[in-house]
C-alpha cells in the first residue's frame, strides 16, 4: 500500500493539520487519496453522507482530498464520557461505553481485524493514503496494545514523518527522545521530521535543522510556520474540553466553494516551508522497496 503517516512526538503538534493539507496536496496532484486514522479519542464527529459517524478530523480531510468521506477512514472513534469511561463507536455506529481498561482488554483483537478491513478496503479505492497517528507513539505502558501509532504503520507498511511542535519548546528533547525509545524497526520507518509551528524566519533555524540531522541521521523535509486564521476545525483531544459539544454535520453536502478553498490556502502556506519533493520521494521509494498487497 502507497502512503505516509504522520505521527507527532506528543499531542497537539499539529498532525491533523499537516494531514488535511497533504491531503489537498496531494488531490491538487492528481492522486486518489484518502486520508485514515484508525483509531480517534474525540468528542467532535463528523456524520457521513450514508449516516456513520466518525472523527471529525477524517471528515474534514476527506474534503481536503476532494472525497467522500466514509466509516473506512476512522473506523473506531472513541468519545469521552464521565468517569473515565468512553463511548465506543465502531465503524461509524455506536456499539457500548466502556472503561479504558476493559476497552483496551477486550477490543484490541477487534480493533486489528476492523483496521485491517479498513486498509484493504481503502486500497482498492484510492491509489495512496495520508494516515494520521496519535499522541506519542513511544507511551511505553500503552505500546503493547496500541492501535493507532507504529502498528498501523507496519500493517500498512508506510514511512512515517516525525513531526514535533516547537511552540511548546523542547523540541531537540521531544524529537531524539520519541526516536530513542522506539525499537530499531520502528526507527528506521521514520524517513522524515517536521518541525511545526515555529514563529519567526525558517532561516533562524537552520543551526538547529542542521543539529537535528547530524544527531539523528533522518532529514528535516520542513520547518512550518504557526498558521493562525486558518480556518481548519481542530480535532486532537487537547485542543478542546472534553465534555465540548459534539458537532455533528446534519446533512452531507460538498463544501462550497468558498468552504473548500481553505484547503487550497492552507496546502500552499504547508508547501512554502516543506520540502515536497522529498516527502513524496520517501514515500515512492518505501513503496518501491516493499510492495504489499
Amino acid at each position: 500500500m502507497k502512503g505516509i503517516m504522520i505521527q507527532g512526538t506528543a499531542s497537539d503538534v499539529g498532525k491533523s493539520l499537516i494531514a488535511t493539507a497533504l491531503c489537498r496536496a496531494f488531490a491538487n496532484e492528481g492522486f486518489r487519496v484518502a486520508p485514515f486514522k484508525s483509531q480517534n479519542m474525540c468528542n467532535f464527529s463528523y456524520i457521513t453522507y450514508d449516516g456513520k459517524e466518525i472523527g471529525r478530523a477524517q471528515g474534514i480531510q476527506a474534503e481536503a482530498a476532494k472525497t467522500i468521506a466514509n466509516e473506512w477512514m476512522n473506523p473506531i472513534l472513541l468519545k469521552p464520557r464521565l468517569g473515565l469511561q468512553s463511548e465506543v463507536v465502531f465503524l461509524g455506529q455506536t456499539m457500548e461505553t466502556i472503561s479504558g481498561k476493559s476497552y483496551r482488554e477486550s477490543f484490541y483483537e477487534k480493533g486489528i481485524q476492523a483496521i485491517e478491513t479498513a486498509l484493504k478496503k481503502l486500497s482498492m479505492d484510492y491509489e495512496l493514503l495520508v494516515m494520521e497517528g496519535a499522541g506519542s507513539p513511544v507511551e511505553i505502558n500503552l505500546k503493547d496494545k496500541e492501535l493507532v501509532n507504529m502498528k498501523v504503520a507496519e500493517m500498512a507498511d508506510v514511512p512515517v514523518i516525525l513531526v514535533a511542535d516547537i511552540e511548546r519548546g523542547g523540541v531537540f528533547a521531544s524529537i531524539v527522545g520519541t526516536l530513542e525509545l522506539f525499537t530499531i524497526e520502528e526507527r528506521q520507518r521514520v524517513q522524515g521530521i517536521i518541525i511545526n509551528k515555529f514563529r519567526g524566519k525558517p532561516n533562524l533555524f537552520e543551526d538547529g535543522v542542521r543539529w537535528i540531522e547530524e544527531r539523528t541521521g533522518i532529514p528535516v523535509i520542513g520547518v512550518l510556520p504557526y498558521i493562525e486564521n486558518h480556518m481548519i476545525a481542530e480535532e486532537d483531544s487537547l485542543s478542546k474540553p472534553q465534555d465540548a459539544v459534539i458537532e455533528r454535520t446534519d446533512l452531507y453536502s460538498f463544501p462550497s466553494e468558498l468552504e473548500d478553498s481553505k484547503y487550497d490556502e492552507l496546502a500552499g502556506r504547508l508547501l512554502e516551508h516543506l520540502n515536497w519533493e522529498k516527502l513524496k520521494e520517501i514515500m515512492e521509494k518505501w513503496g518501491n522497496s516493499d510492495e504489499v498487497d
